[in-house]
């Protein structure tokens, strides 16, 4: 219940959250609003050296995706929807630095489709020295 009362009352003062994109990514700009219909106060940042971005923040290689994202200290890579970071930060599992989905997900919060097309994916948890583990599977029934 705490979780839950903790989760609320992030989402009612909006947490805030800084976003690293490159100016011409659509998708990134539709993760942004997702985020913003989801109780986070956003603060967009664009840059073209989104590679340099990513190594400064230490996000394991094999996590990354478009944009990358701070929150609260945690890391978040990419498509991940806005439930799945409340919940981690809510939960702030043990060890973890931060979240991510990996590649760039069709269905995932800014890369849907027109036609409705999804695919399965998974966001991963990650640690400072780039272990990873599922956090929470999506579109599992497509």
């Amino acid at each position: 219940m705490t979780a839950t009362l903790a989760l609320g009352w992030a989402q009612a003062e909006g947490v805030a959250i800084t976003v690293y994109k490159d100016p011409d990514c659509g998708c990134c700009t539709l993760w942004e609003r997702h985020l913003e219909a989801n109780g986070f106060r956003v603060d967009s940042r664009e840059t073209r050296a989104m590679g340099l971005v990513k190594a400064q923040v230490g996000l394991p290689r094999d996590m990354a995706s478009c944009h990358t994202a701070i929150v609260d200290g945690v890391i978040v890579e990419g498509h991940v929807p806005a439930e799945v970071v409340h919940r981690f930060l809510a939960e702030r599992p043990a060890g973890a630095v931060g979240i991510a989905a990996p590649g760039m997900p069709l269905g995932s919060p800014g890369m849907e489709m027109p036609d409705g097309r999804t695919q399965p994916y998974d966001v991963m948890a990650f640690d400072a020295s780039g272990r990873s583990w599922v956090y929470s599977s999506h579109n599992d029934d497509q």
